[in-house]
């Protein structure tokens, strides 16, 4: 039985390899049309092509903040949360679809729209920072991912955090 591996386990490894070709992938045409997947399908799209020269940023959503894209909330006590709402405006030429918005730490959690934002409409990103076992200068990120340009837009809550005695 030991032979039997020694022997057909490599001869079975090599056979995969030689089998498999070198080249990238590709997805098959299949023939589907952008617009029969849904509404959003057609809104998705990145505007950046690595290697290409001519990279549209003009005709692309915009996401423009009505104030600051950094929230101060000052002082606050260990175990408070902390809400605030970062309202914008899409200023580009297309609908606003944003796809995530995400935190690097559980305790700071962003809320956004889901449905597309029509150009000239409005919207809000509300974040809630939970300051339970954190003290000290905090700032915290939310990273919103979207059909913009560039493609990631950063908001931050900044404050610190007293520690409970």
């Amino acid at each position: 039985m030991k032979l039997i591996f020694q022997v057909l386990l490599p001869a079975f490894l090599l056979s995969l390899l030689l089998s498999c070709e070198s080249g990238p992938a590709s997805a098959p045409d299949n023939g589907t049309d952008v617009s029969e997947l849904g509404p959003n399908a057609a809104l998705i799209r990145n505007p950046v092509d690595a290697g290409v020269d001519n990279i549209d940023t003009v005709n692309v959503a915009k996401l423009s903040f009505a104030e600051a894209n950094k929230f101060t909330f000052g002082s606050v006590k260990e175990g408070e949360v902390v809400n605030h709402d970062f309202t914008f405006t899409n200023t580009g030429k297309v609908p606003l679809l944003i796809t995530k918005a995400r935190s690097t730490c559980g305790c700071t959690v962003p809320a956004y729209p889901e449905q597309p934002v029509a150009p000239g409409e409005g919207g809000v990103i509300s974040v809630a920072f939970d300051t339970k076992n954190k003290y000290g200068q905090q700032t915290k990120a939310v990273t919103i991912t979207a059909n913009t340009y560039p493609a990631s837009t950063v908001v931050y809550i900044d404050g610190t955090v007293i520690k409970e005695k």
